[in-house]
């Protein structure tokens, strides 16, 4: 029997998130373990007049490539999802992993040489996505893997996941609309400001919105979604962060990190556990050090840290950084190949200011 939360799931994918039109060509990246939404996404976009091109991996596909690939294959890019990423209208990223831990071993610099061969796809993704040109949009299907992860059992996982993207509802588009409107309304009390401030147990840090633009998160590129986001100024930023639940990037947990940003660089970095790998991370290229994201996580359907970014960087009450890439359409002019999210807790003794102004208050807008 198929769970009617799939194919609710499949129409807020193509209806909604990237509004599929007859002619689309559309790109869906998935694992095997995936296939119940990848065939759900396929007879939507056929209903809808759109032509889909299911390009699936099996779930160890990655392991292997790292075990046996030479410096040449490390360095050459996956020829048709380049192509689909320069031409095609849209693509949904499916991450279905079933061992979320397959690369904890990898050596660090082959990941990250990697990383680089596949810098050009993530900047044409970035670049067509900031005109609208291409409608990229990333989801998860729940596995095994991502339940064992949330410590969680597969249906209580599943459940987690349907609930925050609303695919229990009959009417989830409604709801997304709804966040978007309550969204809009947070941006107004910052977006046009300049100096931004933000206090607690776990940060002192101090960053510039001018002349940037804040992006109303809430399902177009992300689903499950909820945050409000832009590019700081890139010379701007100062002071320190802890960030409280382990940045994960790569399938490498990083835990413990703490930065201290000097104009805008990171200047110290630490971390408790695989420090190792956030040096390596940090030296990618010259972008690597700086902000290319700052945001602020709305969506308090998702209740817990679950070891996925997907989730995890929209959990109400949080804020987050990415280091290295940053979004075109918010005036953010960093370049890298690496765009790592990074999560801080704001729920206790914690403010935002803006311009001395208190806006966010323990975890909310006040």
């Amino acid at each position: 029997m198929t769970d009617a939360r799939i194919d609710r799931f499949a129409r807020i994918l193509v209806d909604y998130s990237a509004k599929i039109k007859p002619g689309d060509r559309v790109l869906i990246e998935a694992t095997t373990a995936a296939e119940p939404l990848v065939r759900a996404l396929y007879n939507r976009i056929m209903e809808v007049g759109g032509h889909p091109y299911p390009m699936m991996e099996f779930p160890d596909q990655d392991e292997l490539f790292y075990a046996h690939a030479s410096d040449a294959q490390l360095d050459y890019p996956p020829v048709f999802r380049k192509m689909a990423y320069e031409q095609f209208e849209s693509r949904f990223r499916v991450h279905s992993s079933t061992n979320t831990r397959a690369l904890s071993n990898v050596d660090p610099a082959k990941l990250g040489r990697r990383q680089k061969a596949l810098s050009s796809i993530l900047q044409t993704q970035m670049k067509r996505g900031a005109t609208g040109e291409f409608k990229w949009v990333t989801t998860l299907f729940p596995t095994e893997g991502y339940a064992i992860e949330a410590e969680m059992g597969v249906k209580a996982y599943e459940d987690f996941v349907y609930r925050a993207c609303h695919a229990d509802e009959p009417d989830p588009v409604a709801y997304w609309k709804k966040v978007e409107a309550q969204q809009a309304e947070f941006i107004k009390r910052i977006q046009g400001k300049n100096m931004v401030t933000l206090q607690g147990p776990n940060v002192d840090l101090s960053l510039s919105v001018k002349g940037r633009t804040f992006m109303n998160s809430c399902g177009t590129h992300n689903m499950p979604d909820g945050e409000i986001y832009t590019g700081p100024v890139e010379d701007s930023v100062n002071g320190w962060v802890k960030f409280t639940y382990p940045a994960i990037y790569n399938g490498v947990a990083v835990e413990g990190i703490e930065l201290t940003f000097t104009d805008g660089r990171v200047s110290k970095a630490k971390a408790q556990k695989n420090e190792k790998y956030l040096m390596e991370m940090l030296s990618s290229d010259a972008g690597a050090r700086y902000l290319g994201e700052f945001a602020i996580g709305t969506n308090f359907e998702i209740d817990r840290f679950t070891r996925n970014i997907l989730f995890d960087e929209k959990i109400g009450g949080t804020f987050h950084m990415a280091l290295g890439a940053g979004y075109p359409e918010t005036g953010s002019k960093n370049t890298s190949v690496i765009h790592w999210d990074m999560i801080c807790d704001m729920r206790e003794d914690s403010h935002i200011s803006v311009d001395g102004d208190v806006i966010y208050k323990n975890g909310q807008f006040v």
